[in-house]
């Protein structure tokens, strides 16, 4: 996928184990938006490790947009959870953020998702941040009610819970995928 954002050319490609590194490095640079909103504690959040990458990577998993240059701008990782496909992380780096880079690396989740059968993508999200809850709503995603969320995400909820990522309003939300037709 080469879509062409804001003038920039980007690729969204499967990540490679030479593209893991950076991908820490990207997830530190954009968690520091938080900062500016009061949420150190997210911004110092443990960006995970290069093996806990490779996973995602080996799995299939995981997207990376880079530019011209091949050089990685932003990231997904997912799991497969309760028959949806679970967005675990999507960042950007703040130097190319706007430009729809987020939003093309949802839409090829959404759309290896949909190759396989799944039902929808979830993810959890802050409810108040602009880049988070307001942002995922303008994708497609509703919030789901807690006592509506499945036990996988109940799951992940739990463990983020215990991170004390739930110090701000959290929230589970899901974009139902709807089967593409096709034209004879």
């Amino acid at each position: 996928m080469r879509p062409d954002l804001a003038g920039a050319r980007v690729t969204i490609r499967p990540a490679r184990s030479d593209d893991l590194a950076t991908l820490i490095e990207i997830e530190r640079a954009a968690g520091e938006m938080f900062r500016t909103v009061g949420m150190d504690l997210v911004a110092d959040d443990d960006p995970g490790s290069v093996a806990e990458l490779l996973a995602y990577a080996e799995g299939g998993r995981a997207f990376v947009a880079v530019d011209a240059s091949e050089r990685q701008v932003g990231y997904v990782i997912f799991d497969i959870v309760d028959g949806a496909a679970h967005i675990e992380q999507v960042s950007v780096h703040p130097d190319c953020a706007r430009r729809g880079i987020g939003r093309a690396l949802i839409e090829r989740t959404a759309s290896w998702a949909r190759e396989r059968g799944l039902g929808g993508l979830t993810l959890t999200t802050y409810v108040d941040v602009p880049w988070n809850g307001p942002y995922y709503e303008r994708l497609g995603f509703c919030y789901v009610a807690s006592e509506d969320e499945t036990s996988g995400v109940q799951a992940i909820r739990l463990r983020e819970r215990a991170q004390g990522l739930d110090a701000w309003p959290r929230a589970c939300m899901r974009r139902n995928l709807a089967p593409r037709r096709l034209s004879c």
